[in-house]
C-alpha cells in the first residue's frame, strides 16, 4: 500500500478525493454529491488502474459507513448498482486521460451523470421496488427525474472543484505533482 502512495501525484489526488468525500457528510440538496466527480477524477489521474478503482470506491464506502452511523442513510438495497455506476464512471476517467480540457471534462461529467441515472434507476427497478413489469421500469425512471438535476449539478460542481484544484496545484506547486526521477 505504501508503494501505491509513494508517487506525489497520487498523494495529491488522494487528498483531494478524501476532502471531496467528506463533503458528503455536510447538508446538501438531494443527489448533489461528489461521488461521480470522485470516480471521474480518480480514473483520470491515478496511474495505477487498480488504485484508480480502489481509492474512490473505498472513500465512498467509508463515507457510506459514516453516513449510516450518523443518520442511517449510508446503505440501501440499490447500493450495488451505485457502486457499479461508480466503477463505470472511473473507467470513463481512463478515457479522459490526456484530454483534460474544460470541454472534455464537462462532457465526461454529463455522460457520467447520465450513466449514473441509467444504471441506478435500472437497479431500482431490478430490486423490485416498483414491481417487475415494463410499466414499473418506466415508473422507476420517471420517479427519478427530479433527482437528476442534483446529480448533474453536483457532478459539474465537484468536477470543477477537483479538476480545477488539481490544475492550480500543478501550476502553482509543480513539485507537489512531479514524480521523483530514479537514476
Amino acid at each position: 500500500m505504501q508503494k501505491l502512495f509513494s508517487d506525489k501525484k497520487t498523494r495529491v489526488v488522494a487528498l483531494l478525493v478524501v476532502i471531496a468525500a467528506l463533503t458528503r457528510l455536510l447538508p446538501h440538496p438531494l443527489n448533489f454529491s461528489p461521488i461521480g466527480a470522485i470516480a471521474l477524477f480518480g480514473g483520470c489521474y491515478i496511474a495505477d488502474k487498480r488504485m484508480a478503482f480502489l481509492l474512490p470506491l473505498s472513500t465512498m464506502l467509508l463515507s457510506d459507513i459514516m453516513l449510516q452511523l450518523i443518520n442511517g442513510t449510508g446503505f440501501h438495497p440499490t447500493i450495488v448498482w451505485v457502486y457499479g455506476s461508480f466503477a463505470v464512471i472511473t473507467f470513463l476517467g481512463f478515457l479522459l486521460r490526456g484530454r483534460e480540457q474544460r470541454q472534455t471534462i464537462m462532457v465526461a461529467s454529463l455522460v457520467g451523470s447520465i450513466l449514473f441515472f441509467i444504471i441506478t434507476n435500472f437497479g431500482q427497478w431490478a430490486t423490485g421496488y416498483y414491481g417487475f413489469g415494463a410499466g414499473s421500469l418506466t415508473t422507476s425512471f420517471v420517479q427519478a427525474i427530479p433527482f437528476f438535476r442534483g446529480t448533474v449539478m453536483g457532478d459539474l460542481f465537484y468536477n470543477l472543484l477537483l479538476f480545477g484544484s488539481f490544475a492550480i496545484i500543478k501550476w502553482r506547486f509543480p513539485s507537489w505533482i512531479k514524480s521523483e526521477s530514479r537514476s
